[in-house]
């Protein structure tokens, strides 16, 4: 067998294990690097893969010792167990590296849950908890155009304690007539407040015209079950109590129908003068007057009697009291028909405007075309 040479074939220096910090960084507590003279040839090397390691800006460049600031050039000026501080271009920063102490991650508080009190039976509806919490979902109809389809609004929880805004943010995707001023429902109730808007519901959008009664519920977008819900309303309204001028319910009869006054039965009584209470207490006790003594006492003899006041009201019961004839058909045409000027004189007014608005913007085009076609002549 050959003996061996003096020099082995393959290195057996030992790998190094090295601390290493970030320049000028107080919570950086260091990263531990291992490295042999196998897979690190030189300092160049090393100093690579320090920048893959060690976060740096502009990649490590240099070596400090972290109490002296001293630089470090070669691979084996570094001693095994060392710490270093690595660093770009800029100078070393002294900081008190090697007693920099990790941070502990902060303690979670754990959220004690909130238990409702036993003896309280207050019900608290569904619909307060999600009021002004969550954002609303609506389809808007256009008013009088049942051929657009609704469009689909989304109202922000922000918005719904104002109703301005709300019906701000609707104008924004329907137009109306003069914008946004009501919102009804499909059956034409008027919404005053955010707190009536449901979610994935049709409601129909207004400006100063009044509501127009078309079957919105019947478009293809309406779900099924919301027209069913629209249908049966519409076969089964409900009833409106007739209400005279005055504001006054008049008194129904049996069956809603006044008895006939020519019809002959026993269940009704015969017409005849109506007598009435307001008669003048002043008559003779001859006549029947139960206030005044038949025979006069010696204490009454020659005193003046003292008459009833023409202007004392007297209350007599309900049923002898004369009917009013009141003219309620009259005033009521009257005021819808004034009702019905006031809207088509406002109607009539934005259409003015909006018509004045398509003449200026269509004589401004005439007039930028006129300079166009100059131009284009006195270029070419």
């Amino acid at each position: 067998m050959g003996t061996r040479g003096p020099y082995a074939l393959v290195d057996t220096t030992p790998a190094k294990t090295i601390l290493v910090y970030r320049n000028g960084d107080q919570f950086y507590v260091g990263r531990k690097f291992v490295f042999s003279r196998r897979h690190v040839a030189n300092f160049e090397v090393l100093l690579e893969q320090l920048t893959a390691q060690v976060d740096v800006p502009f990649g490590v460049r240099r070596l400090y010792t972290p109490t002296r600031g001293r630089q470090v050039h070669e691979l084996d000026a570094l001693q095994a167990g060392g710490k270093y501080v690595a660093a770009g271009r800029e100078r070393f920063k002294k900081l008190d590296y090697i007693h920099i102490i990790p941070r502990k991650p902060p303690k979670l508080r754990k959220l004690k849950e909130i238990k409702p009190v036993v003896h309280c039976d207050i019900n608290v509806p569904s619909r307060w908890q999600t009021y002004h919490r969550v954002s609303r979902y609506i389809n808007v109809f256009t008013n009088g155009k049942l051929f657009i389809p609704p469009v689909k609004i989304i109202i922000p929880k922000f918005s719904l304690s104002d109703w301005n805004s709300v019906l701000a943010i609707i104008g924004e995707k329907v137009f109306p007539l003069g914008g946004v001023r009501k919102l009804f429902t499909m059956n034409g109730h008027l919404l005053n407040n955010s707190e009536d808007l449901q979610d994935n519901q049709f409601y129909v959008a207004a400006g100063l015209e009044t509501f127009k009664y078309y079957p919105y519920w019947r478009a293809p977008n309406v779900p099924s079950e919301v027209q069913q819900k629209y249908a049966d309303i519409e076969k089964h309204p409900p009833r409106k109590k007739k209400v005279n001028v005055k504001g006054k319910e008049p008194q129904p009869y049996a069956g809603d129908k006044a008895p006939p006054k020519t019809q002959e039965s026993v269940y009704y009584a015969k017409e005849g003068p109506k007598k009435t209470m307001a008669e003048p207490l002043g008559q003779s006790g001859a006549e029947g007057d139960v206030y005044k003594a038949q025979t006069p006492t010696k204490d009454t003899q020659g005193a003046l009697e003292v008459k009833e006041d023409q202007d004392v009201q007297v209350e007599v019961p309900v049923d002898q009291v004369p009917a009013e004839i009141i003219k309620e058909a009259d005033e009521l045409h009257s005021q819808c028909d004034s009702e019905n000027s006031k809207e088509k004189e406002d109607e009539r007014l934005y259409e003015d405007i909006e018509r004045k608005r398509l003449s200026r913007t269509s004589t401004r085009i005439k007039k930028w075309l006129r300079f166009l076609v100059a131009f284009r002549g006195a270029w070419f």
